[in-house]
């Protein structure tokens, strides 16, 4: 039994996880619990669908799988205030990044354990989210929840969710900020701010829906529209130098790994 599914935590990802579960009819309001001080639309919008907010603690034990959603700063004090209610068949699946399975699993009293790191598209069905368990049930119960909610990936080894967390679920906001130079730079070439932004977003939207939809490696999308002495490569002469963009990336991933390893300490 998957349901009901006890959220702890709908902030910005547990919210758009409760967002995709609705739209996808994956799972019931009725199906859904929320624990958060402070609800946002997601978590009154699954209110208003039937999911019981903030419900009182002896109602948790009728959960049979929490997801815990909370900052990683604060998850031990979600997992205390929780674990004591909670069923012992309850299996937890957790989206904090860098706490460690054997952690978790020790604040709530040996229950078994999936980790995922998730992205924010789950909310439009187009999430992806890494998960590793070494309990097959727990694994099981981890792609129930989010193969609704987009492209899953099974890790073997549990230190990979470090690279998995700096590649994918920080990677959204890598995209985002590489769109916002972009624009600016559109501008800085004299474009007005709004024609670069509607040139830069719709322009990258649709080259990620032909990656998608092609089944072409990046690297020869990039070669086809690419001309020898063009001006595709003279900005490409910019973007792959060797302080460029490849040795850049190189150097946020791994920033994102070491801080993850931080979180996890």
């Amino acid at each position: 039994m998957i349901t009901p599914i006890l959220m702890l935590g709908a902030g910005r990802m547990g919210g758009a996880m409760i967002e995709g579960w609705l739209a996808a009819n994956a799972f019931a309001g009725g199906e859904l619990m929320v624990r958060d001080p402070r609800p946002g639309p997601s978590a009154l919008a699954a209110e208003a669908a039937g999911a019981a907010l903030n419900p009182p603690d002896g109602e948790l034990a009728r959960a049979r799988t929490v997801v815990l959603a909370v900052k990683p700063q604060i998850w031990r004090e979600a997992a205390a205030e929780a674990a004591p209610w909670l069923h012992a068949d309850a299996v937890i699946v957790s989206i904090a990044a860098g706490v460690k399975s054997r952690d978790i699993t020790r604040e709530f009293g040996g229950r078994c354990v999936a980790r995922v790191m998730p992205t924010t598209a789950a909310a439009i069905g187009q999430g992806t989210a890494s998960l590793y368990a070494d309990d097959p049930a727990a694994l099981a119960r981890a792609h129930a929840l989010f193969e609704p909610l987009g492209t899953v990936v099974d890790l073997l080894d549990e230190g990979l969710m470090h690279a998995a967390t700096a590649v994918s679920g920080s990677a959204p906001a890598y995209l985002y900020a590489f769109i916002e130079a972009l624009e600016a730079a559109g501008a800085a070439a004299g474009l007005s701010p709004k024609d670069a932004q509607r040139l830069a977003r719709s322009t990258l939207t649709g080259a990620v829906a032909l990656l998608a939809r092609s089944g072409e490696e990046p690297a020869e999308l990039r070669r086809q529209v690419t001309s020898p002495g063009g001006t595709t490569q003279a900005a490409l002469d910019v973007l792959l130098a060797a302080e460029g963009l490849p040795g850049l990336l190189r150097e946020a991933v791994a920033a994102a790994v070491r801080r993850s390893k931080e979180l996890g300490a």
